[in-house]
């Protein structure tokens, strides 16, 4: 029982933190509002999990036998990162009566955890902080992903949360505008500890 709260704590410290998929769900949150955003929230939560089951029971040692796989993800992700960052910054807001962007689909969601250098981050971290080589890594693995999927739901609907009050908050076209490239900026500056060595 101790070991489930560790890592519960553990997944909730990174989940409601700052952090691609968070600043990426409360613009949702801005710009398409609830409904639209679901998919994106659930993408995220049933997503992530799934990334650590996957690392957990078996890609690690591929990315252990060729470190290179690992680096060709993680410059893919920062591309894309930059990208999305690019798109939020220059989408409109329904309030100018068009929209470019439009919400992520659960497929993309659930895709991007991925490319998401915290996603890795935090995966590696719980893999190799919560597991032991003296029990069955199986069940250690499906344990820390079962935690991540009760914890993560929750964190990511607060972001969304964020996301449909400051719509409410955000009054015109301009607001929103200057609300979108916040949010860029701050998606950018998520990658800087990524790329620093």
């Amino acid at each position: 029982m101790e070991l489930i709260l560790a890592i519960a704590l553990f997944a909730f410290s990174s989940g409601i933190t700052p952090g691609p998929n968070n600043i990426m769900l409360m613009t949702s949150g801005v710009n398409f509002g609830v409904k639209r955003s679901i998919p994106h929230l659930m993408g995220i939560s049933l997503g992530f999990p799934t990334m650590i089951l996957a690392i957990g029971l078996g890609l690690s040692a591929l990315f252990q036998t060729y470190p290179v796989i690992h680096q060709i993800i993680k410059v893919i992700g920062i591309t894309y990162l930059l990208y999305l960052s690019w798109l939020i910054a220059n989408s409109s807001s329904k309030m100018e009566g068009k929209t470019i962007a439009k919400p992520f689909s659960f497929i993309q969601a659930a895709a991007f955890q991925w490319v998401n250098p915290k996603g890795w981050i935090m995966t590696v971290g719980a893999i190799a902080t919560f597991t032991s080589v003296q029990q069955d890594l199986t069940a250690q693995v499906i344990t820390i992903a079962t935690v991540f999927l009760c914890i993560a739901f929750p964190c990511a609907l607060v972001w969304l949360g964020f996301g449909v009050v400051l719509k409410r908050l955000l009054k015109n076209p301009r607001q929103q505008k200057i609300f979108n490239i916040s949010m860029a900026v701050l998606l950018v500056a998520s990658i800087i500890p990524m790329i620093a060595p």
